[in-house]
């Protein structure tokens, strides 16, 4: 435990050069693979940026990971990304690899089956109601559960229909 309070300029010199070092193969990675990097568009997304963080994190604290480890680790959780990526170009690839989109409400009927389906407790789903500005259930159209784990809200507007692009890869029941 007392070591948890020692002070080495060593230590210190080393962590910021490890630091500088693995920000700039972020960031140059980053730039060259495109901002899909850091979006969270798919669970896949999303596991690339806990892993870059992790990666990060580790290359800059542990001393049993060099700064060299930390940079291969970072590019190859990048080209594993853009390998994802253009493999979920083809249906197949995508379908197994993607989550769909789940319907929650059809209009103000609460669906469920669909609740259980993505593991939604309705006191989430209300929640997610009102942080969306929803104050009467006649306001929405339909409340999505996204591959994400976003939920978005459709609101009723002039009674126009839903366009069915907008609906087309939602899992209904």
């Amino acid at each position: 435990m007392e070591k948890w309070f020692v002070f080495s300029w060593d230590a210190l010199f080393a962590i910021c050069l490890t630091a500088l070092g693995i920000y700039i193969t972020v960031i140059v990675m980053t730039r060259i693979c495109g901002k899909r990097s850091f979006s969270k568009m798919s669970s896949f997304d999303f596991a690339m940026t806990v892993a870059v963080g992790s990666i990060l994190a580790t290359t800059i604290l542990s001393k049993t990971v060099s700064l060299t480890d930390g940079i291969i680790g970072i590019v190859a959780v990048y080209l594993l990304q853009m390998g994802a990526a253009l493999a979920r170009r083809n249906d197949t690839i995508k379908d197994l690899m993607d989550n769909k989109p789940l319907l929650l409400m059809d209009g103000e009927t609460i669906l469920e089956e669909n609740l259980k389906k993505g593991r939604v407790a309705k006191s989430d789903l209300r929640a997610k109601l009102r942080e969306a500005n929803v104050t009467e259930l006649s306001e929405v159209k339909a409340v999505i559960f996204e591959t994400t784990g976003d939920i978005s809200v459709l609101y009723k507007q002039h009674d126009r229909p839903i366009e069915d692009f907008m609906l087309e890869d939602v899992m209904r029941s």
